[in-house]
């Protein structure tokens, strides 16, 4: 462990404001399962934010992601639509 303390422990000082209106992720499941790029969200994202479901489904927690874009470079096109959340929203990081 760093000075700094651990990654989890770094991750627990940030704020969350979460916007139940309006979810900025969403997968579209017949191009993640053919693609094989569910099981690629649910592998890569530091945020767990992914899941996958026994008949293959992706869920999303939005709730928990962290806005740093790794799902995009993994995602096959047109298998995740993702934007930042609106003002206000999302995580706001308390230290670098």
């Amino acid at each position: 462990m760093s000075a700094y303390g651990s990654v989890t422990d770094r991750l627990a000082r940030n704020s969350y404001v979460l916007d139940e209106a309006e979810c900025h992720i969403e997968v579209n499941q017949e191009i993640a399962r053919s693609t094989g790029t569910g099981k690629l969200l649910v592998r890569v994202c530091p945020a767990q934010v992914y899941g996958e479901a026994p008949d293959g489904t992706i869920s999303v927690n939005y709730a928990a992601c962290l806005e740093c874009g790794t799902c995009l470079a993994v995602a096959a096109p047109g298998a995740l639509t993702w934007h930042y959340p609106r003002g206000g929203f999302g995580i706001a990081y308390r230290e670098g």
